[in-house]
């Protein structure tokens, strides 16, 4: 379950790269502009200005975020939906995905055949975290694989489901788009307040940690939680009120020329 208030702990800093990467989009009056993997749709509905012309849709799999998205009124269509089964309408003439495609094993067939289904002068813009080697990532996956943990999140934590940005140019090159590839990391500089948990912890919780919340009780996320916040605290200390988040992006955009089939 995806809980948008939590998700949206640090909301300056996950929007960012949605900027970064639709800045690169050279489409100037779009038919349809889609959104795979919403969330709470704040972001989606600044597409809606940028092409105020343009049928905008917003997709997410979790009825709590589209809940949200749909709570706000606006001329955005918000749409409960699995990216995996998405195919695009004739007139879709935009795909943005951000900070979804991780979640979705085998999406890297999925953007090809994307590329082959959109139509002529569309574009086809993505950003993914490459962060799964991070000092974060790996004690989660350690203290997961370990112990009574083992046998239910195992299965669940994954070293690394993204490519870098020279395996999705070639995908993407490949599939027969004009493609753009770069990746970026930000050093975010969160806030240590005193009295809450680790900064770390909680950006974890919007995203990373939330389905080892969802495979483990009360009492054993409660103790999972604790030992990970300390393995957190030792990797990521706090200078001058600050903790330092160093986070690695991955961000493709692909123009589609020529006939599509």
């Amino acid at each position: 379950m995806w809980d948008p208030a939590v998700y949206r702990r640090f909301g300056a800093e996950r929007s960012r790269p949605f900027f970064d990467l639709v800045r690169q989009i050279g489409a100037e009056q779009p038919r349809a502009v889609v959104d795979l993997g919403c969330g709470p749709g704040e972001l989606t509905r600044t597409l809606a200005k940028r092409w105020p012309g343009a049928r905008v849709t917003g997709v997410d799999s979790s009825p709590e975020m589209i809940e949200k998205a749909r709570a706000d009124p606006g001329p955005v269509d918000f749409r409960l939906g699995d990216i995996a089964g998405w195919r695009p309408e004739p007139d879709v003439d935009v795909v943005v995905t951000n900070a979804a495609l991780q979640w979705v094993p085998g999406h890297q067939d999925m953007l090809a055949r994307w590329v082959t289904e959109l139509p002529s002068g569309a574009w086809l813009a993505m950003q993914v975290p490459g962060n799964f080697d991070s000092p974060g990532h790996r004690a989660v996956r350690e203290l997961g694989r370990t112990g009574r943990y083992a046998g239910r999140l195992a299965d669940l934590l994954r070293d690394d489901p993204v490519d870098d940005a020279a395996g999705y140019a070639a995908l993407l090159t490949g599939a027969g788009a004009t493609v753009d590839a770069w990746e970026t990391t930000y050093l975010h500089l969160l806030p240590a307040v005193p009295g809450e948990d680790h900064p770390v912890l909680r950006w974890m919780e919007g995203t990373a940690l939330r389905p080892v919340r969802a495979a483990l009780d009360e009492a054993d996320w409660a103790e999972f939680r604790a030992e990970l916040a300390i393995r957190i605290a030792e990797t990521h200390p706090e200078w001058h009120g600050l903790v330092a988040f160093p986070f690695r992006r991955i961000f493709v955009v692909a123009s589609i020329q020529g006939t599509q089939s």
